[in-house]
């Protein structure tokens, strides 16, 4: 019982501070680098923006991949549940609180690539291994994403909406607490210098996901369940639950549309480039194909395959606008997917 209390503290630990270091100082410093590249929002959504929501996965799966043990399992469990919560109901949710037009283009792509992902996944996981060509692929596939996305607004044109974001400047407040002159100097040394922010944030991302992944073995082994059930439901709602807070205000705000391509696009990533580059390298380090746990997998993929089908349907049928209907179904198809998770290890 006291190891299942504090590996569960562990966690909870963890993803709070993950969330901290992620969007008060990761992704600021990637937003900045990315004005002084004098990107498009599309562009750096999909690239340094994608890094950024993803990075706590990514960092995930290179730990679960390379410490003693073979705990690939929690690796991909936590890339293919952050998938399908970043579909089923950060989509969901967003499509209930806000219905409006989206921009169709941009979504069309994305979806377009994403159900590839899918569809490549499902393929190269199928005998039970990864090669090298087949990692090979899946970066490459990202890498296509990137040179289509560039060339896409040329052939079909639409606005570059950008988001503004109001910075408030924490200083140090004279008379404020120790946590408020803590925060003033952390704004002053490091958020105001993206490049000192964007490598303490990569150190500090590294030893909390390293932390993550040790605590999801040790709950893993007490609860007696299998690993890749922490990553699909435990590791990948941690991780995926500040996005879903980011999302909701933005859908509240009247940007749906870009809450959506937001989460679509991060799931480009995930699968691309959070199994892509990990079994890359592991396959390069080892001089042979990797094997891959895809046996409890198997509904995941096909709800990851119906799911995207599903919304790119409806997404259609009602001329690119938000259903709530449709929202409170993917949400529900999560809620009925987590039960029968639950219900098949026991």
């Amino acid at each position: 019982m006291v190891d299942i209390i504090l590996s569960s503290l562990g966690l909870l630990v963890s993803f709070y501070f993950l969330h901290f270091i992620t969007e008060f100082y990761f992704i600021p410093s990637l937003d900045k680098l990315a004005k002084k590249l004098r990107m498009s929002s599309d562009m750096a959504g999909a690239t340094l923006m994608a890094a950024g929501s993803s990075a706590p996965e990514l960092a995930v799966m290179l730990f679960a991949i390379f410490i003693k043990g073979d705990h690939e399992a929690i690796g991909i469990g936590t890339i293919v549940g952050s998938a399908l919560f970043n579909l089923l109901v950060i989509v969901g949710v967003v499509m209930i609180l806000g219905k409006s037009k989206m921009i169709w283009q941009p979504l069309l792509r994305d979806l377009i690539f994403y159900g590839l992902s899918v569809v490549l996944i499902i393929l190269f996981f199928s005998d039970g291994h990864l090669t090298q060509t087949e990692s090979l692929i899946f970066l490459s596939v990202y890498i296509i994403y990137i040179i289509v996305m560039f060339l896409w607004q040329k052939h079909f044109p639409y606005e570059d909406i950008e988001q503004q974001v109001v910075e408030e400047d924490p200083g140090v407040k004279e008379s404020g607490n120790l946590k408020e002159r803590f925060e003033g100097l952390l704004h002053r040394y490091v958020q105001n210098n993206s490049f000192i922010a964007f490598l303490l944030s990569v150190v500090i991302i590294s030893g909390l996901s390293w932390l993550l992944v040790h605590f999801a073995v040790k709950l893993s082994v007490v609860l007696n369940m299998p690993e890749v059930f922490i990553g699909l439901t435990v590791i990948a709602v941690g991780t995926s639950v500040p996005d879903l807070l980011s999302s909701a205000i933005t859908a509240k705000q009247g940007r749906s549309g870009m809450a959506i391509n937001n989460a679509i696009g991060s799931n480009v990533f995930d699968i691309l480039i959070g199994i892509g580059f990990p079994f890359l390298l592991l396959s390069v380090i080892k001089n042979h194909s990797v094997d891959v746990v895809s046996g409890n997998l198997w509904v995941s993929f096909a709800l990851l395959f119906g799911s995207v089908m599903l919304l790119a349907a409806t997404f259609l049928l009602n001329r690119w606008r938000t259903s709530k209907m449709m929202g409170s179904l993917l949400i529900v198809l999560y809620i009925v997917y987590l039960v029968y998770e639950i219900l098949k290890i026991y």
